[in-house]
């Protein structure tokens, strides 16, 4: 296993990578930051399955991609935030993506959640991701 540097990159590269070959899931070292992305990921419809297997020394993540036909349902996935240059974000300045089309991932002081749910409870944070 491999020392990574920024790990919300790594799996979001990892999602990236198999929505562009087709595939359909990854398994992915599990850590509670990946495991809280999937599910933003599902709830916003954009995966399919999450599912986290702990019974092995390291535990694993595994996301079932979406796809409409041969399509995927994410289109593309963009890390905003990383260990070398952080971004915050207030309540007001959440951007949106694709005029609303795609969401943030925000990491909160009330847990990490999508830029709708964020607006909605009026809270900022630290911007993680973009996806469309």
């Amino acid at each position: 296993m491999s020392n990574v540097s920024d790990p919300i990159a790594d799996f979001l590269t990892r999602i990236r990578n198999a929505t562009r070959s087709g595939k359909a899931e990854i398994v992915a070292p599990f850590s509670k930051m990946k495991g809280e992305v999937a599910r933003v990921l599902k709830e916003e419809g954009f995966v399919d399955s999450v599912e986290v297997n702990k019974s092995d020394a390291m535990p694993t993540i595994k996301v079932g991609l979406k796809f409409v036909g041969s399509r995927s349902v994410i289109t593309d996935l963009q890390r905003v935030s990383r260990p070398g240059l952080r971004r915050y974000v207030g309540a007001n300045d959440i951007p949106k993506v694709l005029s609303g089309v795609g969401i943030s991932i925000l990491s909160t002081s009330s847990g990490v959640m999508s830029s709708r749910e964020a607006r909605r409870k009026n809270v900022g944070g630290e911007l993680l991701a973009f996806v469309w």
